[in-house]
This record gives C-alpha cells, sequence and structure tokens, in this order.
C-alpha cells in the first residue's frame, strides 16, 4: 500500500512538517529543498546497509524460490508499516516518528522509540566500523587470520595497515566531513555512489557467475529448504526470519529525508522507488551470491571473496568487492548517523531550538556521537555480540511494534476496520517472533 496524504486541502504546510515545536518538542529547521532523486538516494542507503551481505544465506537455508518469495513479502509489509506512519503523521501534522509516538502514547511512547533509534543506530555504527576494519585491515577468528586489502597490498602487517590506523584515518578523513554535514539532502552525491557500490557488487558476482555457468563449474542450486528433525537445522530455517525481518528497516529515517523536499506530492515515489530499488537489489544479491558458491555460501558472503574465485583476475574483482563494500559501509554511515544525532539531541535538550540553529550543540552531540562509536569499535571488539542482541530487537521494534501498535491505539481513528486491526497483530507477532528466534539462535551457538 502506498502513503497517501489524508490532510485537510486548507493547510498551509507545503511539507511534511510545520516549522515551528509541536507540544511533543520535535525539531525541524524549514528546510524543503530536496530533490526527488536525493530522497530516493539517502532513503535507499539507509535501507541498503550492512545486512545485505548476510541475505545469499538464506538462500542457502530456504532455498531460492522461498528465498526470493519472503523478500518480495517484507518489501510489501515494510512498505504498508511506512504508509501507517504517513498517514498518521499527516493527521496529526507531527514532524517525526517521535511525535507519531508521543501522539499515539505520550512521553513515554516518544522516550522508547528515541532509545530503540539510539540503541539500533549506534549499533550500527559501531559494527560498520568494525566491518571496515576487518576488511581493510584483516580480522582473525577462531585462530582463522581473514587478509585484509590493505594487508594484501602492503605485503603483510604494518603500522599504516593496522586497525586502530584505519579506523582513526577513516573516523578522521571519510567519516567526520560527512556527518557534519547539516541535512541529508547534501549527502545525494555520497548516497547515489553508495547505492551504486551495492550495483557494483551484484554485477561483479553476476558477471562471475555467468563465466563460471559457462565452463560447467557451478553446483546445481536449491530451490526449496531440506527439513530435517534436527534442532541446528531448524534453528537454520529460523535464521533468516530476522535477517529478513530486519533488512528493510528505514522508519527512523522517512521523516528526515521526506521533510526536506519540495514536493509533498512526491512522497509516494520516494517510497515506492525506493523499497522497488532496494528489493530488486536484495533479490539479486541474494540469487547471484548463492548461485555462485553454493553450498559454500558463508553467513557473511564477503568472507566467501577470501579465497580464490577460480577465475581470471579473480584477485582483482575480490579486492573491487570488498574495497567497494568498505566504501559502501562508509556512505552509509552518515545517513544513520543524520537519524541517530537528531534523536539524542531531541531526548537530552527537548526544549531547544532545532539543532542546525545552533553551531555549538551541534558540533558537541556530533564529536560526542563520533567520538563513542570509534572507541567502541577500537576497543570492545566483543561488542558486536551485544548489539546483535539489542539491535534485533530494537529494529524490529522501529519496523513493526511500534507502526502496529499505532495502528491498535487508533487515537486518531483513521485505522479502522478488523483487517487492519489482524495485520497490526500481525505485524507484531511477526517482529516478537524475529527477535525470539535471533536470541535464540545467538544462545544456541554459544552451547553448541
Amino acid at each position: 500500500m502506498a502513503p497517501v496524504n489524508t490532510r485537510k486541502e486548507d493547510t498551509s504546510i507545503s511539507h511534511l512538517l510545520p516549522v515551528k515545536y509541536l507540544e511533543d518538542e520535535q525539531q525541524y529547521d524549514g528546510y524543503n529543498q530536496a530533490s526527488l532523486a536525493s530522497a530516493v538516494f539517502n532513503l535507499s542507503t539507509s535501507i541498503v546497509g550492512a545486512g545485505i551481505m548476510g541475505l545469499p544465506a538464506t538462500m542457502k537455508t530456504v532455498g531460492i524460490i522461498p528465498g526470493i518469495v519472503l523478500i518480495i513479502f517484507v518489501g510489501f509489509l515494510t512498505n504498508y508499516t511506512i504508509d501507517v506512519l504517513l498517514q498518521y503523521t499527516y493527521e496529526c501534522k507531527a514532524t517525526a516518528y517521535s511525535g507519531v509516538m508521543a501522539d499515539s502514547f505520550g512521553r513515554v511512547g516518544r522516550v522508547l522509540l528515541q532509545i530503540c533509534i539510539i540503541i539500533n543506530n549506534f549499533g550500527l555504527l559501531v559494527v560498520y566500523l568494525i566491518i571496515i576494519a576487518d576488511v581493510l585491515s584483516g580480522s582473525t577468528i577462531s585462530s582463522v587470520h581473514h587478509t585484509g586489502v590493505l594487508e594484501e597490498w602492503g605485503g603483510g602487517e604494518t603500522w599504516w595497515n593496522s586497525r586502530v590506523v584505519v579506523m582513526l584515518f577513516t573516523t578522521l578523513f571519510v567519516l567526520a566531513p560527512l556527518v557534519c554535514i547539516r541535512h541529508l539532502d547534501s549527502l545525494e552525491l555520497s548516497s547515489a555512489i553508495s547505492v551504486g557500490l551495492a550495483v557494483v557488487f551484484v554485477v561483479v558476482t553476476a558477471a562471475i557467475f555467468m563465466y563460471k555457468l559457462a565452463f560447467g563449474t557451478v553446483s546445481t542450486p536449491q530451490l526449496f529448504p531440506t527439513f530435517s528433525a534436527d534442532a541446528s537445522a531448524i534453528l537454520g530455517l529460523f535464521s533468516v526470519v530476522p535477517v529478513l525481518v530486519t533488512a528493510f528497516i528505514c522508519h527512523h529515517t522517512i521523516h528526515p529525508v521526506l521533510n526536506e523536499m519540495r514536493n509533498e506530492s512526491d512522497h509516494k515515489k520516494v517510497v515506492q522507488f525506493s523499497i522497488s530499488l532496494c528489493t530488486a537489489l536484495y533479490v539479486m544479491t541474494s540469487a547471484f551470491g548463492y548461485l555462485l558458491f553454493g553450498e559454500d555460501t558463508l553467513s557473511d558472503i564477503l568472507s566467501n571473496f577470501d579465497a580464490d574465485l577460480g577465475v581470471p583476475y579473480g584477485t582483482v574483482l575480490s579486492d573491487i568487492v570488498r574495497v567497494g563494500y568498505a566504501l559502501h559501509l562508509m556512505l552509509v554511515y552518515p545517513v544513520l548517523n543524520f537519524s541517530l544525532r537528531l534523536n539524542v539531541d531531541e531526548l537530552v535538550f527537548p526544549r531547544a531550538v532545532p539543532l542546525t540553529y545552533d553551531n555549538r550543540r551541534f558540533y558537541l552531540v556530533t564529536c560526542c556521537l563520533t567520538s563513542a562509536a570509534f572507541l567502541g569499535a577500537s576497543f570492545i571488539p566483543d561488542i558486536w555480540d551485544a548489539f546483535q542482541f539489542t539491535g534485533s530487537t530494537s529494529a524490529v521494534c522501529l519496523g513493526f511494534v511500534f507502526p502496529g501498535a499505532v495502528v491498535l491505539r487508533n487515537r486518531r481513528h483513521i485505522f479502522e476496520g478488523r483487517g487492519k486491526k489482524l495485520l497490526a497483530w500481525f505485524l507484531i507477532l511477526l517482529a516478537a517472533g524475529a527477535s525470539i528466534m535471533a536470541i535464540t539462535g545467538d544462545i544456541y551457538e554459544l552451547f553448541e
């Protein structure tokens, strides 16, 4: 379902948000110069993060046909939940996701949402830095060392390709300039490049698969899952649910992106184009990744590119994929940081002027968040496990639990009908099931 503008015709607001604060203490500075392309690239970048590399493994688990169907299904559910948020936004004239929750559930709802966004986004930023360091500097897991791209180029580990130096350089000279940008519209080019790098991964993977297919060196793919009574096999089937459910989470970025648009009539197009684009990317990445590596597909397909690909210029292609992925995460980082910064600021300074109007506060919050992410990634490498737990829980709350709760609360009486109520319950139960499955899988791996 596409978002529908349900506001009255006599409103004087020409964009999603009013410039003045509402009683729910939301922030908005009135900027509305973003184009359709800018909004699509920024929203798509918010969707396509690190999770894309885990999708090929879902095909290995459930088979190609069910995997494709599930990706498309979750895409439709995401479109519906965004539609719910926008319908309610138009009705209550909220300026942010937090405004929707405040109107429905009061201050408690607003604070709960902000805490979930902070946990989800900050966790992702730390994980992105860890992945960037792993890709460029290498990593050692269970006594097995995965060589980084810079390690290969430098002929081994040196001071300039060490993890701390790589993360420090990336933070100071790549991320810092990007996170200091005050409007998402200014990230149009970087977001376009980020989406382009995801496309490059699909093209390279597809090209390698076609080459191997021509020489008959690919295995027959599994179209449907094979069932087994083994506990690990059952948990394996369930493990794809949290991966897929969290793959499209972008709800915390919807309002910041759409607020900046020149034409409110384009909101519907932005959501549809972005979700359609990301669905296509997910399907192609999953399918070609699994078709290329077959039963050897790892939970993070990037690890498959550490080995010999068995094609001409395999090392070059492997480096293109890995460097492209690291750059992709660097360009996703500022988009997630944007909504993180807004919510941290609203939580800590609820009555202050919009953040873009206060230079001192803007740079203080930005520096604190960037420094905290760097320190977390540098000195607490095991933090990944903690964020797997909190991230899966907070992400599904943002994408499914809160929109479902807004429908059930129905304070503005715009979600009438039994069908909408049932779908809202389905969203909440799906989110709860995904979290339970993710937590159960993590616990099982610890004691396996």
